[in-house]
């Protein structure tokens, strides 16, 4: 059980948190180009990805729980806890701060307004910068386990 557990918990990771990580990244690119469809579509499907990504951080409980007699780590371990808060960082800038960026700019490009192709921007760039290094500082302390 073990076994299974961990393996759903890497591979809901790379299917669910590497989407939730790159997507943001793909619509900065409509924006530029004016594309309003395409934001739109992009801020539904980060919003999803990123409330499915909470399923990982189920597994990683569940392999948490289940973990072999010789693994000397517990919840109390600091990569387990740090990953967790770093996580937790990441999924509140994607929920409070990409996900409505790209709303709005998904609307001002509807609305195509005279500065439309900035509405945005930057909090997206940003926003969806700082969550990614924060996860790619996870899968760091999933791998190192310091």
């Amino acid at each position: 059980m073990h076994i299974l557990v961990n393996t759903l918990h890497v591979v809901t990771a790379v299917f669910i948190v590497g989407p939730m990580a790159i997507l943001p990244m793909t619509a900065m690119r409509s924006i530029r180009a004016g594309q309003a469809g395409p934001v739109a579509t992009v801020a539904k499907s980060v919003n999803i990805f990123t409330l499915l990504s909470i399923v990982v951080a189920i597994f990683g409980f569940g392999a948490l729980g289940l973990k072999e007699a010789d693994d000397n780590w517990s919840f109390a371990s600091t990569w387990v806890w740090l990953s967790l808060v770093l996580y937790v960082i990441a999924l509140a800038i994607n929920l409070f701060l990409v996900v409505p960026s790209l709303r709005s700019a998904a609307t001002a490009l509807a609305e195509a307004s005279a500065s439309a192709k900035a509405a945005g921007y930057p909090q997206i760039a940003v926003g969806s910068g700082f969550a990614s290094l924060l996860l790619v500082l996870v899968v760091v302390l999933m791998v190192w386990k310091p």
